[in-house]
């Protein structure tokens, strides 16, 4: 008895769409074996049974076996008048459960679950780019995009998943599974004056290196008092657009074109694209002209060497590559 009430509440907390399968299950069972009792010769397996009480409850009706006896027809009368409703109102709840899925998906509100992802906060021309340009060339890495002032998904037709909620608040940024993130980018809100904005990123970056101290954390600041408090938040990287955009207006400035220039170099980032590599046991000791040239026949044009105890970059020409140094290149 104990069991049995057990089984039953047990039953009673499951999901409704559990339920109804569950229910739906147990009857086309139920009848399958049933008609291999009331019509052995008709139904010579209880999977026969099963087979002709599925067709029958979703009223398909193929008629490749039939019950031939009074019981036999009475009982298809009963599964046909309970089985239709219990199986039309199991595709009418998956129905329902996969609209709730997608709303939930669009407005911003199904919490991510997967690991090694890449967060972005911040809906802006920025992160629109960002997102336009890394989606299709880098399947190895998957987006969530954090923000509060769109009403709905963004970018619908890109696999991107949304989260709406602002991102300083760590029930949203637990929703966006920040803990299992590779990478955020905080992009600066473009609504806000420049100082303001710079408290929100840096609020921001606090509340998710508070939920992970590992997250590679890149930070958009505009003004140049804040980098230092950016860096320590936990920021592993700052980029200054403001300072990256007056040195192309000055650059301009000087030589008209330039910023034009720029601009169309790097919007080849769907051709080539700038990164940093590790010099292998070859180069090291050559100086930097040889690696050059020999990067160039590659097809790998190198513009710089960071030096890795300061970070500054040199292009001097007879400077040898050294350990802990790293390519700064423009590649296919």
């Amino acid at each position: 008895m104990v069991k049995t009430k057990d089984l039953l509440v047990s039953y009673w907390r499951m999901p409704a769409i559990l339920r109804l399968f569950a229910a739906a299950s147990a009857m086309i069972v139920l009848f399958g074996a049933l008609m291999r009792l009331i019509e052995p010769k008709t139904f010579r397996t209880v999977f026969d049974g099963i087979w002709w009480a599925i067709v029958t409850a979703a009223t398909i009706g193929y008629g490749d076996i039939v019950p031939k006896t009074i019981a036999g027809k009475l009982a298809a009368i009963v599964l046909i008048t309970l089985g239709t409703g219990i199986i039309t109102a199991y595709f009418a709840s998956v129905s329902a459960a996969a609209a709730a899925q997608e709303t939930a998906h669009t407005s911003g509100q199904l919490p991510y679950t997967e690991r090694g992802h890449a967060i972005i906060v911040g809906w802006n021309e920025r992160a629109r780019e960002v997102l336009a340009r890394l989606v299709q060339r880098d399947s190895s890495l998957r987006f969530v995009l954090v923000d509060a002032t769109v009403p709905s998904h963004p970018m619908p037709d890109v696999p991107v998943h949304f989260i709406k909620g602002p991102a300083g608040d760590d029930a949203v940024l637990k929703k966006a599974n920040i803990s299992h993130a590779r990478f955020v980018l905080i992009t600066a809100d473009p609504h806000k004056a420049e100082e303001e904005a710079d408290k929100d990123t840096i609020v921001t970056l606090l509340a998710a290196k508070s939920l992970n101290p590992s997250v590679y954390a890149i930070v958009e600041i505009l003004t140049g008092r804040n980098v230092q408090n950016a860096f320590r938040a936990g920021a592993d990287e700052v980029i200054r657009t403001n300072l990256l955009a007056s040195f192309a207006m000055a650059a301009s400035l000087r030589s008209p074109g330039v910023a034009g220039a720029l601009e169309r170099m790097l919007g080849r980032f769907g051709e080539q694209t700038l990164r940093l590599l590790d010099p292998d046991e070859q180069q090291i000791g050559q100086p930097f002209h040889t690696v050059q040239q020999q990067l160039f026949e590659q097809n790998v044009t190198l513009l710089g060497v960071v030096r890795g105890d300061n970070g500054n970059i040199s292009v001097l020409p007879q400077r040898p590559i050294k350990e802990g140094d790293r390519l700064f290149v423009f590649v296919p």
